[in-house]
């Protein structure tokens, strides 16, 4: 679906010439969900605005749906739907009248935009908020809205930047499921760009981080966090700390223990399958273990590992 080699994007500035995007190669297959992640100003927006032809490439070659990025920009537009951090919807005007407008911009006559408009507003859970205004709108409301002007003419791929930027929690995960169902029920690719690094984790197939202008990973966000990072298991032990912290250092499966009082933080490659042994070897040695807890890796690990810096938050799900 996604065809990119050595794409590139350089502006001149009165500092002299800056390299935004410096060669990137990827593909995304036709039914994915595909997270672009990166940093401030490591070249997101830019590479999405290239893709959706809002931006012409300095270098390099992309097929976006069949179509040639250089060569056929108008052809690739009648194949993308492309939602932006600002959306589309006019904040006066009906919902569904916007939505059928956008359709007969793509060509489709009045009977028909009105019958995709409704399509597409019944498809995302709008049908009873069609004849509001958008400034009526919820946040959550208003960013599908946007969707359902990207997604009017049928298009095969679907850009969005930043969908779930500034919403509540439960229009987030609102919207996530909105997006599962275009891939399920649609087969709808989705290439979304977003700072949450909970929701690549939950939402995407697969990522792709770029920083510095370069793709530095890519793969399924599992993948990602097994080769990058590590479990840890949390074992609060009642007494003996420093003889508790030898004989789980001696598993072979344990790379590292630290202490904090009484919790033993173990680092392994696989919790699940250390765990038993490790609390029958304390056993063995009459050590009590008052708590155990199991900390799974997160693409926030992943992303401080390879862009070799803290997000602003430290937390999983951070804004980074």
């Amino acid at each position: 679906m996604i065809h990119v080699r050595e794409l590139a994007k350089s502006f001149s500035t009165k500092q002299g010439p800056v390299q935004a995007v410096d060669g990137v190669d990827f593909d995304v297959a036709p039914g994915e969900i595909v997270g672009f992640l990166g940093p401030n100003g490591a070249g997101k927006t830019t590479t999405m605005r290239m893709l959706t032809t809002l931006l012409k490439p300095s270098g390099g070659t992309a097929t976006i749906a069949g179509c040639d990025l250089l060569r056929q920009p108008a052809k690739v537009r009648l194949h993308i739907g492309y939602t932006s951090q600002a959306g589309g919807a006019k904040p006066g005007s009906v919902i569904r009248n916007d939505v059928i407008l956008q359709a007969r911009l793509y060509g489709m006559s009045r009977s028909e935009a009105e019958t995709r408009a409704d399509e597409v507003l019944a498809q995302l859970g709008l049908k009873e908020l069609a004849e509001r205004q958008a400034q009526s709108l919820s946040g959550g409301q208003r960013r599908r809205v946007d969707m359902a002007l990207g997604l009017v003419h049928r298009p095969q791929l679907l850009f969005l930047d930043e969908p779930t930027a500034n919403l509540d929690p439960e229009s987030r995960i609102g919207l996530w499921d909105q997006i599962r169902r275009l891939r399920d029920e649609y087969g709808t690719t989705v290439f979304i760009s977003t700072h949450y690094l909970d929701e690549a984790d939950s939402l995407c197939d697969r990522v792709l981080i770029i920083d510095r202008g370069r793709i530095v990973a890519e793969d399924s966000p599992e993948r990602l966090k097994a080769a990058i990072a590590h479990d840890t298991i949390e074992v609060e032990v009642a007494g003996e700390v420093a003889q508790a912290s030898e004989v789980m250092a001696a598993h072979p499966d344990v790379q590292n223990v630290t202490g904090d009082g009484m919790v033993l933080s173990v680092t392994c490659r696989h919790a699940d399958q250390s765990l038993t042994s490790l609390l029958r070897e304390l056993d063995s040695a009459h050590i009590r273990a008052e708590s155990v807890r199991v900390l799974r890796p997160s693409l926030n690990d992943v992303f401080m590992a390879i862009t070799d810096r803290r997000p602003q938050h430290a937390a999983d799900g951070a804004h980074v």
